[in-house]
């Protein structure tokens, strides 16, 4: 983790180096959130879930899904370049997004060492799914 003071200018600019640089998936189809009581988790876990998140009372499993009764999502995951400070990303990213899109996302982060440390995943709702995608593509590419 790295601790930077900057303006609002520099982290901008160090931000839009460290997407255009980093690795990001884009995830095909639809995913929702699966709920199970925390003694039905051995269980339930599904081998296709993507993330695996608790609270006092249940499990929360990502996982793919085209259930139109459930809340869908459309996924993107980021991993980023060794030794990049990517410090305020998640806040920077999700700001740009609600501004452009109205909308908020919700991201998952995990820790992947062989491949510079921290990762996440991110979810949109899925009737935006391919205008954020464009927009993540086009900062991508810059």
């Amino acid at each position: 983790m790295f601790i930077s003071l900057e303006t609002l200018g520099e982290i901008d600019k160090r931000l839009l180096e460290v997407i255009a640089k980093s690795e990001c998936r884009f995830y095909e189809g639809s995913y929702a959130f699966e709920e199970f009581p925390l003694q039905e988790c051995l269980a339930r876990l599904s081998s296709d879930a993507l993330a695996l998140v608790r609270d006092d009372q249940v499990w929360s499993q990502l996982v793919p899904s085209v259930d139109t009764d459930e809340e869908l999502y459309g996924l993107f995951r980021f991993h980023f370049p060794p030794g990049w400070d990517n410090s305020g990303f998640v806040g920077w990213l999700a700001s740009r997004l609600k501004e452009k899109f109205g909308t908020g996302v919700f991201v998952i982060c995990g820790q992947n060492s062989g491949r510079g440390g921290i990762f996440d995943y991110w979810g949109c709702l899925i009737a935006l799914k391919e205008k954020v995608f464009a927009d993540i593509r086009v900062l991508l590419d810059r």
